[in-house]
């Protein structure tokens, strides 16, 4: 079944990339199901009997409200979207945290800083005073996700963990560059591509 709702996935993705042109409500359908289907990816590969595979389950649930809330209009949904997906990324860290880190852990958070420092740098210009707390605090965490999926390799190697990690990190670059930088729709046929795949690796990963 996990396979099925991989394919259920991939045609969400597909639909809501057709209808990014489109109003709100045509896309917020398919992305909406895109983000039931990796859940399901999820919990069909057995998330749900290991430690580690229930808390990536939550960081799943709280990416699918995050998706939710950014397919409304407005900044009080953006904060929304926002605040779900750092808890979410939260709960990756967590779970990355809970399967063991290698000793390449700080070099890698160091490796992660270099790049997040000049993309902070890029955005703070642009970003309005009362979003720049909560975009700085989003960057830290995400940066965090990234360098511990990196290092979860203790006791076994799994290469969806970082690489699925890396692909959310940069879709959340063209999420930030279409709402404060440069808006336009490559940033979304770029970016959702990235974040549901790796959305799906991280919940095939999920099941161990």
């Amino acid at each position: 079944m996990a396979w099925v709702f991989t394919i259920v996935c991939i045609g969400g993705l597909a639909a809501t990339l057709y209808a990014e042109t489109r109003s709100p409500m045509q896309k917020r359908i398919p992305k909406m199901v895109a983000a039931t289907a990796f859940i399901a990816v999820a919990l069909a590969v057995g998330a749900l009997d290991t430690t580690f595979g229930r808390i990536m389950v939550v960081g799943l649930a709280l990416s699918w409200f995050g998706d939710l809330f950014l397919t409304y209009n407005g900044r009080t949904p953006f904060v929304a979207g926002l605040v779900s997906f750092l808890a979410g990324h939260v709960a990756y860290v967590i779970a990355f945290v809970n399967r063991g880190l290698d000793d390449g852990f700080y070099l890698l958070l160091v490796a992660v800083a270099v790049v997040a420092i000049p993309v902070m740098r890029w955005l703070m210009p642009t970003v309005p005073k009362e979003l720049k707390g909560p975009v700085i605090a989003y960057i830290g965490v995400i940066s965090l996700m990234v360098a511990t999926a990196g290092a979860t390799n203790s006791a076994d190697a799994d290469w969806r963990i970082p690489i699925g990690a890396l692909a959310f990190y940069i879709s959340d670059i063209f999420v930030a560059r279409d709402r404060f930088a440069s808006p336009g729709l490559i940033n979304r046929y770029l970016g959702l591509p990235l974040y549901f795949g790796g959305q799906l690796l991280l919940a095939w990963a999920a099941g161990g």
